[in-house]
């Protein structure tokens, strides 16, 4: 057998240690191939090289030799960059796709239950109410009532009127989008975003109006979109009333109720989803009640916009 590295030997004599004639080192393979055995040459213990040796120019740098100012991309799904300094690749830098992640909701608004037109769930009974919908969406991409046709649960009055949050229904709601922008953290390395607002009333003075009140309370929101999963994403909420986030059209996040300010967050490495695969992002919120309305998000996940 040829020396490591060989190029090609003409006619290597025989014998322990016996190089190749011609036998020339490899060209640039720090960890390139041994070379094949030589053409005429019986390859010695520790020949230098056979007659017709590969050259060790296609050897890849297993050991992480590279040249300074180098780069490379890394991290699941190639999202990332590393830079080689003094010889060594340096640490995996993830590349943010952009300052924002610009998402754009469906906001419906409602009338408190006293008023005429008036939906029964809203300003209501209150309470934590984690039985509300079921674990995966509908076929319409909607959050199913758990308890049925015939159910109610502590702070809703049943299927029938439950559908209408999240389904235009004339007169009882108005419809109208709203952009959602996600800022990203500075310096945050895998990046992420957040958006964080403790006033949170979008339609104030807007659809049907703040009747009264200092503020328009009463309405639900849904944002649907898509994303690349990398590995080691999360997603965190705090707010108030509702909110559930469906991941790949499962529940991820629970905090139905009518309630103060409440927080849950999920690691998405525990879904069981594939890496660089494309999944759905859907997340309902809904505040029902006077007199607060949080929302906070942080999140890594690369949200696109729809």
């Amino acid at each position: 057998s040829a020396g490591t590295g060989g190029a090609s030997g003409a006619s290597g004599s025989a014998g322990k240690g016996g190089a190749g004639a011609s036998g020339a080192s490899g060209a640039s393979g720090a960890s390139g191939a041994s070379g094949a055995s030589g053409a005429s040459g019986s390859a010695g213990k520790g020949g230098a090289g056979g007659g017709a040796g590969a050259s060790g120019a296609s050897g890849s740098a297993g050991s992480g030799a590279c040249s300074n100012g180098q780069t490379q991309p890394c991290g699941a799904c190639n999202t990332g960059t590393q830079t080689c300094t003094n010889g060594a690749w340096g640490t995996c830098t993830q590349n943010p796709p952009a300052n924002e992640l610009s998402l754009v909701g469906t906001i419906r608004d409602f009338h408190a239950r006293d008023k005429t037109n008036g939906h029964p769930d809203f300003e209501w009974n209150t309470g934590d109410d984690k039985d509300i919908v079921a674990t995966t969406l509908g076929a319409d991409g909607k959050p199913t009532y758990a308890p049925g046709a015939s159910g109610t649960t502590p702070t809703t009055n049943g299927k029938a009127t439950f559908d209408q949050w999240y389904h235009d229904a004339p007169p009882t709601n108005q419809t109208s989008s709203l952009p959602l922008t996600l800022t990203l953290k500075p310096g945050s390395n895998p990046p992420t975003y957040s958006y964080q607002n403790s006033a949170f009333f979008p339609i104030d003075d807007k659809l049907f109006g703040n009747e009264g009140n200092p503020h328009n309370y009463h309405f639900t929101l849904e944002v649907h979109t898509t994303f690349t999963y990398r590995g080691g994403e999360t997603f965190s909420f705090d707010g108030d009333d509702d909110l559930w986030v469906f991941i790949d059209k499962k529940l991820a996040i629970n905090l139905g109720g009518v309630h103060g300010a409440e927080t849950g967050s999920v690691a998405l490495d525990t879904l069981g989803l594939t890496k660089c695969g494309s999944y759905s992002f859907d997340l309902f919120f809904a505040e029902r009640h006077t007199t607060e309305s949080n929302f906070r998000v942080e999140t890594s996940i690369v949200l696109e916009k729809p």
